[in-house]
């Protein structure tokens, strides 16, 4: 099983569910932190804590950036990899709100070449849905489904060009999923070629504030 684990709840709010991540880290691709929408102003003792926790049992750890569809400045996001690489230790990137667009495709290779030469060892783009091609070329994960699992299990489709490309290259992030139903979601997810998923049973707003049962 390999899970990609966006935890957004604070470690003080929900100690328990980051004690069972971090005991369930080997079974995980990576675990993204995000203390405050992007690492926040200033460090936070409590996810300083769970991230030097989380690297002692072998997680990697991506930091949240969100890139507003390739609306924000491209120093501004590599300012917030720097706090997440400084303060948390973090092994790469989660770009979140990547645009899709082939016209976004130069400027999102610009700023992934700019990231790894900052130290980013892993770069996730999240566009949630199947985006040009080109994207695949410069990232290691792409998010190509993020949504309800209604809509997954019901209306999902892939284009023919992601079968040029090995499973592990794609994830899928359900939320909404039934917690009977988690295993499904997971096997889903490997028949529709993505090795790597994140399927959790919290709703809008904040569906990844959960755990999801598949660690516990």
């Amino acid at each position: 099983m390999t899970l990609l684990v966006p935890l957004y709840v604070h470690p003080a709010e929900d100690p328990g569910a980051w004690h069972r991540l971090i005991g369930a880290a080997a079974r995980t691709y990576a675990v993204v932190l995000n203390p405050a929408d992007g690492p926040g102003p200033r460090p936070d003792p409590a996810f300083v804590a769970a991230a030097g926790a989380l690297r002692a049992a072998g997680a990697r750890l991506l930091g949240y950036v969100d890139t507003a569809y390739g609306a924000r400045d491209r120093a501004e996001t590599t300012d917030e990899l720097r706090r997440h690489q400084q303060w948390y230790g973090v092994h790469g990137c989660f770009l979140d709100r990547v645009t899709p667009t082939p016209q976004g495709v130069g400027a999102c290779r610009r700023l992934v070449r700019s990231l790894r030469r900052q130290g980013a060892a892993t770069v996730v783009l999240n566009p949630g849905v199947h985006p040009a091609p080109g994207y695949l070329r410069f990232a290691d994960l792409v998010v190509t489904f993020e949504g309800h699992w209604s809509t997954y299990a019901t209306a999902f489709s892939r284009p023919a060009w992601t079968a040029r490309y090995p499973p592990g290259r794609f994830c899928h992030l359900v939320y909404g999923v039934p917690e009977v139903l988690v295993p499904l979601a997971v096997r889903t997810a490997t028949a529709r070629g993505a090795a790597v998923s994140g399927p959790v049973t919290g709703e809008l707003p904040n569906p990844w504030g959960t755990l999801t049962p598949a660690l516990t």
